[in-house]
């Protein structure tokens, strides 16, 4: 049996493999996707009130995951800190498509795998076709950004 034809192993080589085709596709970005389509909001749990809490924010995909960070600076944030304490969590797709998908946040601590996708994401914000606010950027800019890795349920 191809490893593709059962589930668990579908799922371990495409994280996306069970969601619907035009939900893939919106969050399957590439570094040719302009701002608008990074934008999504997040609805998390509050770590001291135990209730909702909605944000926009930008997601990013390196290395075939999809990512939440704060972004240069690394300052801190309230979605980032709600997310330690319960990392269960809906991910909004809002532009072209609208989509509320339950997923479950993992901090991403190993320094290889934050160094390789932080260099992803700043070669993704230094395309020239987008002109985003914080660009040029470099990756030390972002050293101590708040990064999740984000699965979906």
């Amino acid at each position: 049996m191809n490893p593709a034809d059962r589930p668990g192993e579908q799922r371990a080589l495409d994280p996306l493999a069970h969601l619907p085709h035009e939900i893939r596709r919106a969050i399957e970005i590439t570094p040719a996707a302009g701002t608008r389509e990074r934008i999504v909001d997040i609805t998390t749990t509050g770590r001291r009130t135990g209730r909702p809490r909605r944000i926009e924010i930008f997601f990013y995909r390196a290395n075939g995951a999809t990512y939440l960070c704060s972004g240069a600076g690394g300052g801190p944030t309230g979605w980032y800190a709600n997310l330690r304490a319960n990392p269960t969590f809906t991910f909004h797709l809002k532009n072209g498509i609208s989509a509320d998908l339950p997923a479950r946040a993992t901090t991403v601590t190993d320094p290889t795998e934050r160094a390789a996708v932080i260099a992803a994401i700043v070669d993704d914000l230094n395309q020239p076709h987008d002109p985003g606010t914080i660009r040029p950027t470099h990756p030390d800019d972002w050293a101590t950004s708040r990064l999740m890795r984000i699965d979906f349920r």
